[in-house]
């Protein structure tokens, strides 16, 4: 079964789901949606197309280690994740997630502007990538 990581923000979610053999990065994406109900009926809708079952959310954290009003958020998603998709849903520390991801993008020669479209599933590969590698 495939695992897939959500990088939740605000206005755009990135997406990564892992091969079949839930060993490698498969596919990566950028969803737009500013509504979480929408949002997460979306990423239901594409889980059980491409049969994952596991979910892994980034948890923003300060780099104290302490969660503000972005873990907040984040923790209200993976309640709506776990209704709409009766998958379990696996909180992941996304610390410096996405700086690394402009950093990648801006190694590769990707202008600043362009990040914006690309940022968010380069940190969802990221967030994969660590999660596929904890053991």
């Amino acid at each position: 079964m495939r695992i897939m990581a959500i990088d939740y923000g605000d206005a755009r979610i990135g997406i990564a789901v892992s091969d079949l053999t839930g060993t490698i990065c498969g596919d990566a994406w950028t969803m737009e949606e500013w509504n979480m109900e929408r949002a997460s009926l979306r990423i239901a809708e594409e889980a059980r197309a491409r049969d994952v079952g596991t979910l892994v959310l980034g948890l923003p954290k300060n780099m104290d280690g302490s969660e503000g009003p972005r873990a907040e958020k984040s923790r209200a998603f993976k309640a709506l994740l776990e209704k709409d998709t009766s998958l379990p849903v696996i909180l992941w520390d996304e610390r410096r997630s996405s700086i690394e991801a402009h950093a990648i993008l801006h190694a590769n020669g990707k202008k600043e502007k362009k990040h914006r479209k690309t940022v968010d599933a380069v940190a969802a590969s990221l967030m994969l990538e660590g999660y596929l590698g904890r053991y």
